[in-house]
């Protein structure tokens, strides 16, 4: 049976995993990224990775997730607002050569949202937005079971959304978007202690802490709102490294979900943490591979 590589970029670190095409890890890695994240220094990156990962050449497809969006033939990042010089990168014809595999590209939130949908928290599911709380804020949505990428291929961009026409700005060149308030940088504007610290204070009951949460949870229910009037899912899935304390902040999203939203527009809704973790994004750029790249070799 052919096997597959799914490859998640992010500002940090790049991860990576080789998969049976029936969805099951067969080896992992993770690298830094490089610093800075420029496009040929990452493309070295991803190749002298992935010969590492596979160096007896079991996988002949490679799916690339990237944070922004690709073009519609899946072969160019068009834009990464957070990485710098990424603009029209043609990353699938540079990998192709060096790697001697077919590759796809998609958005990193896109290949979390077909991992969660494949193998974790949205499978039985055929209306979801996904939102990924970190560096930025991503997003993706799926609509009766496919993936809506919009007239050229950069929906969805639910973290850009505007939520305050005054607030703080974004690398978009937009203000107050949901990114700019409940990424990692707008969370540091509510608290100067770490999440992780935080999260711990709120599991202990520190009153301070639960409040830094209960507000952050409203910002993003905020957000979440106008998602629902667009795209009325049956699910909403919370992503990223932020969503470990998902259960301190998802209250407050739902109080004002259920304030602000119309019950025909949120009937049977829920919102839930993703079940995936880390590995939602790999798990969906081999699955992305699989779907796009036709039959294996093997």
């Amino acid at each position: 049976m052919a096997q597959l590589i799914g490859v998640d970029l992010g500002g940090s670190a790049i991860k990576l995993g080789r998969f049976s095409e029936d969805g099951t890890l067969l080896a992992e890695l993770q690298v830094p990224t490089p610093q800075p994240a420029v496009p040929g220094a990452v493309t070295t990156a991803i190749v002298e990775a992935v010969q590492q990962l596979d160096p007896d050449r079991l996988a002949d497809r490679v799916g690339v997730g990237h944070p922004g969006p690709s073009d519609r033939a899946c072969r160019v990042a068009r834009i990464a607002i957070n990485l710098p010089g990424w603009q029209d990168v043609p990353l699938a014809d540079w990998l192709e050569p060096l790697l001697e595999r077919r590759v796809t590209l998609a958005n990193d939130a896109n290949c979390a949202l077909i991992g969660e949908h494949w193998r974790g928290a949205a499978h039985d599911a055929r209306d979801v937005v996904l939102l990924t709380l970190g560096t930025g804020v991503g997003g993706a949505v799926l609509l009766d079971g496919q993936l809506f990428t919009g007239h050229r291929g950069a929906a969805a961009e639910p973290g850009l959304i505007g939520i305050d026409p005054e607030g703080p700005p974004c690398n978009s060149g937009n203000r107050g978007s949901l990114e700019s308030f409940c990424s990692r940088r707008g969370f540091d504007r509510l608290s100067p202690v770490e999440p992780v610290e935080l999260c711990r204070r709120a599991d202990a009951g520190d009153g301070e802490a639960l409040a830094v949460w209960q507000a952050y949870g409203r910002l993003l229910g905020l957000g979440v709102t106008s998602l629902l009037y667009v795209f009325t899912p049956e699910r909403v899935l919370i992503g990223g490294g932020l969503s470990g304390a998902s259960a301190h902040f998802l209250p407050a999203v739902w109080a004002e979900v259920e304030q602000r939203v119309q019950p025909a527009s949120r009937e049977g809704l829920t919102i839930q943490r993703c079940s995936l973790g880390n590995g939602a994004g790999r798990l969906g750029a081999a699955r992305l591979a699989l779907q796009r790249l036709g039959p294996g070799l093997g």
